[in-house]
């Protein structure tokens, strides 16, 4: 039997309280099933079927459209917390009692949120170009990268200078990641809606307002965490990252070199081996 890959995984869907959720199941069956939750406006072919397929060769993996967004129906959440419950109705839907979880960027806010409201659910924790609520520098992003972020119709260019940093290094392993996720030709997702875009940027915002207090929260998650970046984000500050593996008792960070928001996407086979290992 051909194994399933990122690009060959029905998308499948799921109901709960109103809305039918899309989503994409690959990798053994048996594991704790390693759910992705993903950045802004993104759907389930953003992601890079290079890291999903290597995550997938050890665990199973579960890659969502939030409600609202692409193919999943619904209401888009307008703030994180909604967001997050959100999440945690789509994993009683599946019968998932216990899961690890990878949010990036905005699904790593919306990861924060599940793994201090519903704990029992989240054995291992990953947070890759992300930051917490409340933090300096996270209200709102610098003018040219909203530019590109909230571009009506995204091309590979507004991809290129959000995701990876601005050498010709970095650039050159965005192209690369281009080519990867392009390669789907059936079954793609249908784009996220410019309503579904602007609530997104909502909840990116009230997450952002500065409150120093909000901070604190992080000390009440309590499995363990790996935070990954880049170490120039220009999203969302790295410095925030490290602000977080500091405030989360059982944390660590890794930091990879010439590298922007989606390191993730530069390094896959090395963001999959150190993911893979920390939740093994």
């Amino acid at each position: 039997m051909a194994t399933v890959t990122h690009q060959t995984a029905p998308t499948q869907f799921a109901e709960a309280g109103g809305v039918r959720y899309a989503y994409r199941r690959l990798g053994p069956a048996g594991t704790v099933p390693l759910v992705m939750l993903q950045h802004f406006t993104g759907n389930l072919d953003n992601w890079d079927p290079a890291l999903v397929d290597a995550l997938a060769a050890e665990r199973e993996v579960v890659l969502v459209d939030y409600p609202g967004v692409a193919s999943s129906t619904g209401t888009p959440a307008t703030t994180v917390a909604e967001l997050a419950h959100q999440m945690i109705t789509f994993t009683v839907a599946l019968g998932l009692e216990r899961i690890d979880l990878l949010g990036f960027s905005l699904g790593g806010f919306a990861a924060q949120d599940m793994a201090l409201v519903r704990p029992r659910l989240v054995r291992r924790l990953v947070l890759a170009g992300t930051g917490p609520k409340g933090a300096p520098g996270m209200h709102g992003w610098r003018k040219d990268i909203e530019t590109h972020a909230r571009a009506e119709v995204p091309t590979g260019e507004d991809l290129l200078h959000i995701f990876f940093a601005h050498t010709e290094t970095s650039r050159a392993k965005g192209v690369e990641f281009l080519g990867r996720f392009m390669a789907r030709t059936e079954d793609r997702d249908v784009p996220s809606s410019l309503a579904s875009r602007d609530a997104q940027y909502d909840a990116v915002l009230e997450w952002g307002i500065p409150d120093h207090s909000a901070l604190q929260r992080l000390t009440g998650i309590r499995c363990p965490t790996l935070i990954v970046q880049g170490d120039d984000d220009l999203m969302i500050p790295t410095k925030v990252s490290h602000l977080m593996a500091g405030l989360i008792p059982d944390a660590r960070i890794l930091v990879y070199p010439d590298a922007a928001h989606a390191s993730l996407f530069q390094y896959p086979a090395e963001a999959a081996k150190d993911i893979n290992e920390f939740l093994g």
